[in-house]
Parts: C-alpha cells; sequence; structure tokens
C-alpha cells in the first residue's frame, strides 16, 4: 500500500502542475482534435461552424453531456457545433485556447468547477479565469456521490463514517482524480465539515480512481453519479450519500450529506458555456438564448435525466456572480485542507 500511495502521488505531482514549456509544447501538438460534428450539421453548410472547446478528455462528464446535446445545439445556434475535446494541465490547456480567441461568438468553452478552482491549486496561470472569459451560462450540474469500498469500510450511512474515522484517524483513505481537482476537494469538504482526518491518494483521472475503489487499494472518494452508481447498484461500492442539496431523481433512496447531519454539504459537479473576455452584449444572448433552447428541448431533458443530470440555465448576469462565489468558496476547503499550490 505504501509503494501504491508513493507511485500515485509522484504521478500526480508529475502530471498536476504545468509549465509555460509543457503549455507551449501541448498546444503545438494539438494537430489532431476530437470533433464532434453532428450529423445536423450538414443541413446548415453554409452558415459559420461555432467551435465549442471542452478543456477535458472524450468520456469525462462534460464530454458526454456535451455531445449529449450537440444535435439540439446545432439546431438552436444555427451554426454547425464543432466540438474539440482539448485536454490537459488539467484544463488550463483547453482553457488557454478559449481565452485566447476572437470574441465574436464563435469559439466557446464548456468549463467546470476546475475553472474556478485554478487559482487557488496553482502558483501561476496563464489567464485570470474571472477577467479573462464571458460567461454566458451556467447550465446545470451533475451530482456527486460519496461512496465506500464495502470490504474495507464497514459503515452504511455518513454518522457510521464519521465515527469510524474519528476511532481511526489514520487507517482510511480516500482518492481523488488529482490534487486540487474538484474530487478532491468534494472530499474534503466532507473531512472538514465532520472533523475527521483521512489520507489522500491522487490519481491521473477517474478510471484508475475507480478501479483501485472497487479493488479495495482506496477505501472512499467522491464520484460523479453516472460514473459510479452501476457500481453502487452491483454492490462493488456502497453509497454513503449524495453531496447534493437534494437526493437525485435517479437514486432516490440515497439520502443526501445534508440529511444525514451535514448542514451545510453541498457539491456537484457543475458546467457552463463561457466564450473569450469582451463578448459583445447581443452575441451573449443569442448564445445564450441558444442554450436555453437546446438544453430545454425533449431530446436532451430526456438525455439529461437518465444521466442523473441537473439542468437549470443561469443568466449570464447569475453566471458571472456564481463563477465569483465558487471561486471563494473553494478556495476556503483548499485553505483548510493545508494544500499548496504547485
Amino acid at each position: 500500500m505504501k509503494k501504491h500511495e508513493e507511485q500515485t502521488a509522484r504521478e500526480s505531482t508529475a502530471g498536476g502542475g504545468w509549465t509555460r514549456r509543457h503549455l507551449l509544447g501541448a498546444l503545438g501538438t494539438l494537430g489532431t482534435v476530437a470533433l464532434g460534428a453532428p450529423l445536423t450539421a450538414r443541413a446548415q453548410e453554409g452558415a459559420r461552424p461555432i467551435r465549442l472547446i471542452l478543456p477535458v478528455g472524450a468520456g469525462s462528464g462534460v464530454d458526454v453531456i456535451t455531445r449529449s446535446a450537440g444535435p439540439a445545439l446545432t439546431a438552436a445556434l444555427g451554426s454547425p457545433v464543432i466540438i474539440e475535446n482539448q485536454p490537459g494541465a488539467g484544463g488550463i490547456i483547453g482553457t488557454s485556447m478559449l481565452v485566447r480567441s476572437a470574441p465574436d461568438g464563435y469559439t466557446l468553452g464548456m468549463l467546470s468547477n476546475n475553472h474556478v478552482i485554478y487559482p487557488s491549486v496553482y502558483k501561476s496561470v496563464p489567464f485570470d479565469p474571472i477577467a479573462d472569459i464571458t460567461p454566458i451560462s451556467v447550465v446545470g450540474s451533475s451530482p456527486f456521490l460519496l461512496v465506500a469500498n464495502p470490504k474495507t469500510v464497514q459503515a452504511r450511512d455518513a454518522a457510521g463514517l464519521i465515527a469510524l474515522l474519528k476511532a481511526n484517524p489514520h487507517k482510511y483513505n480516500y482518492a481523488s482524480s488529482g490534487t486540487g481537482t474538484i474530487l478532491q476537494l468534494a472530499m474534503e469538504m466532507f473531512l472538514q465539515q465532520a472533523h475527521v482526518h483521512a489520507r489522500h491518494i491522487p490519481y491521473k483521472g477517474v478510471g484508475p480512481m475507480v478501479t483501485d475503489l472497487i479493488g479495495g487499494q482506496v477505501d472512499l472518494g467522491v464520484l460523479s453519479l453516472p460514473s459510479v452508481l452501476p457500481h453502487v447498484k452491483t454492490g462493488a461500492l456502497r453509497a454513503i450519500g449524495a453531496c447534493g442539496r437534494q437526493r437525485s431523481e435517479v437514486a432516490p433512496d440515497i439520502p443526501t450529506l445534508r440529511e444525514q447531519g451535514l448542514s451545510d454539504y453541498d457539491a456537484a459537479g457543475w458546467f457552463a458555456v463561457a466564450g473569450p473576455a469582451h463578448m459583445k452584449t447581443a452575441d451573449v444572448q443569442r448564445i445564450y438564448a441558444g442554450f436555453q433552447r437546446a438544453f430545454t428541448s425533449p431530446d436532451v431533458t430526456k438525455a439529461m435525466a437518465a444521466q442523473g443530470n441537473h439542468i437549470d440555465l443561469m443568466t449570464p448576469d447569475r453566471s458571472a456572480a456564481y463563477f465569483r462565489s465558487e471561486m471563494h468558496k473553494y478556495a476556503a476547503i483548499v485553505k483548510g485542507a493545508g494544500l499548496q499550490p504547485q
């Protein structure tokens, strides 16, 4: 176990930070992109395409959500929507491409919690997460679950887990998809509010994290509900509690952590559409209206419900305020966890 922890910690350190050389090198090698142009785009070949950058890898939560809405976005915006996965440096690579783009409404990005966490976990970031973007809409959120390996953790609910961690302050650990990611901070929020401790084991991505959780190499973790619910249903993992304000409609039998005594706990993987800074108000309103039409259309509503996602589009002004409030929220969690910027 010790060898595994040292290895994963080294991997996290190697993959968590970035340098200007790494950034420029990665940007220079992104010649091949994952294009997600929906078939309906062929009917609008005369329209200028909209480039939608995803600073995450294929198959991630934001990727699945965006591609599910791709055809509806093309129809609602009146232009072919070309989805590009541009992962790297924890999302900094793709976001750097977004902020450097012309603010003409034809280059957009789908951002997540990690965007407002950057200043707290990196010593230097090549853009200002607030000043260098134009928030258009926080589209919705994907619920999280706090889960445990049932073979290594005997607790069945939050009270039992808290009691177990208090009685064994150095025994248990938790996994995350990397130091400073939303999955780590969601778990740290639980630990801080419960006044307990568990050792952090960082991974390079969600896949290896889930594998080792199921295998018992690590004990606890917070994961998106769509990615982990199948394993909860088979019994490979046990749900301790839902992390949002309300129970999920696709898992109504799993009580929230708020219901179980952590009245201030609230964590979810939100996703938002934004553009470069200095976009025209008319373009912002046009794109906001298009996303609103797309994400409330019957097909997308059905897909989002099946994935367990909650859609509630915020106006541009409300989204800008939300970005700032979330930045302060996670900065406090990072400080409480004693994380040092990389």
